[in-house]
């Protein structure tokens, strides 16, 4: 255990915390650039962890509800400077983005309705559409790789877009066939070993360490950690509660944002899916149209993808809290709905991580993983299918709106064909919508 000590104290706590802090405002481009700017830097440049370790961690994330490059970053600062490393790690990861969303959700709810603001949105949600299929494509060809894959993500789509079976049970399910899978037929089910560019051994964190000193486990310090972190959890919900009665609505998202938390596994865009199902369709907290203008918000800034809950959280109490100022309300809205999304990420890691600390290379988990990234395609494609008839046909019986389907096919062809950058793509279209809006 001292070998693990010398091992984790060699990287200074305030080293560490500036680089997270400097992660915070720079972690564009969703989950997948987000992973691979850690990788770069953390792995390739200054070493602090090999990469045998990051890909195991990585895998553990993936297995999570919530979004998985923030919890990969907790489980980092984790193994480096014990739970407060793991806590700095996991909020400056996000809090950047808390106070621009915050702000950006202000300006759209207060001047959205002024010509400029309107045609600048009308020009993002063709770029969303674009960037929601361009996902699909990519994942789908890394995950659909075998005949299981194919029928899973078949199966999640028309589960979704025809049968109306609630997200969790079509991950859950997902999770269930490939743990069965991964027993009876691995041939289809256990993943290939990763693919990500070899280097040299890490200088801290490297492949030949056993687990560090902190990351004992016992059931003592599981309950120890699941209470503190169940208590923070719950505390402002539960205020809220005394204060507004269990039936307002900034308590009940504080409630749907929790379940969220709990349920939602397969990454950012899976979660949208669950999203557009439930706060526009079901609660009615937001429209459609804000639920795309809201996912071209989160995509132009720094943070996870699923900030876009705060967002709805936002805006929804923001139109419907009738009895406060709205832009208290909204504030509260988006508040609750933050710490409700995210602070179960560092509870599943804190949680967790010591034992998955010693699993490393675990068939089973690796299979379910597996099936789930599939299912999860069939997910992306029934959200691409949602954001398309609200953005192609914004006006029920109007017929196709040509410049978003024009829009949306370039687009598409500049990220998926040119590579272009996502920010840059968001930007002309965003530019583009506004011309031929306020031209016409």
């Amino acid at each position: 255990m001292e070998k693990n000590s010398v091992a984790a104290s060699s990287v200074p706590f305030r080293e560490a915390l500036c680089y997270w802090v400097r992660l915070g405002f720079i972690n564009f481009g969703g989950p997948t650039g987000q992973i691979a700017l850690m990788y770069r830097e953390l792995v390739e440049e200054r070493r602090w962890i090999s990469e045998a370790r990051f890909l195991h961690a990585l895998n553990y994330c993936m297995l999570l509800p919530g979004p998985e490059a923030q919890q990969l970053a907790i489980y980092i600062g984790w193994l480096l400077h014990r739970t407060w490393g793991g806590v700095a790690a996991g909020v400056f990861f996000i809090l950047p983005a808390v106070f621009l969303l915050w702000l950006l959700a202000w300006i759209y709810v207060a001047w959205g309705t002024l010509p400029v603001v309107a045609a600048f949105f009308y020009g993002v949600k063709p770029a969303v559409l674009a960037v929601v299929a361009d996902a699909t494509v990519r994942i789908g060809k890394k995950a659909l790789r075998r005949t299981s894959g194919i029928v899973l993500a078949a199966s999640a789509f028309i589960s979704l877009c025809f049968l109306d079976i609630p997200f969790p049970l079509v991950v859950l399910g997902a999770g269930v066939v490939g743990l069965l899978g991964g027993r009876w037929i691995p041939g289809q089910f256990v993943p290939p070993p990763p693919s990500l560019p070899t280097t040299g051994s890490a200088t801290i964190l490297s492949d030949d360490l056993p687990p560090p000193a902190h990351a004992q486990t016992g059931w003592g310090k599981a309950l120890s950690t699941l209470s503190i972190c169940g208590t923070l959890w719950a505390s402002p919900l539960l205020a809220l509660a005394a204060w507004r009665g269990s039936g307002d609505l900034l308590v009940q998202e504080g409630l749907f944002f929790s379940k969220t938390a709990m349920v939602t596994f397969g990454g950012a865009y899976a979660v949208l899916a669950y999203l557009g199902q439930q706060a526009v369709e079901r609660y009615q907290w937001i429209t459609a149209g804000q639920m795309v203008d809201g996912l071209g918000l989160a995509e132009t800034t720094p943070g996870p993808l699923i900030m876009v809950t705060q967002f709805v959280g936002f805006v929804g109490a923001y139109q419907n809290v009738k009895d406060l100022p709205p832009l208290l309300a909204g504030t509260l809205g988006a508040f609750i709905t933050t710490w409700t999304t995210f602070v179960p990420c560092f509870l599943w890691i804190l949680l967790g991580a010591p034992w998955i600390e010693r699993l490393r290379g675990n068939r089973l988990l690796g299979s379910a993983l597996s099936a789930i990234t599939a299912a999860v395609v069939g997910v992306i494609l029934n959200l691409t299918v949602f954001f398309a008839e609200h953005t192609l046909w914004p006006t029920v019986g109007a017929g196709l709106d040509g410049f978003a389907v024009a829009a949306s096919l370039a687009a598409f062809a500049a990220l998926a064909w040119r590579r272009c950058g996502m920010i840059p793509v968001i930007g002309i279209c965003a530019l583009a919508g506004m011309v031929w809006r306020l031209a016409n």
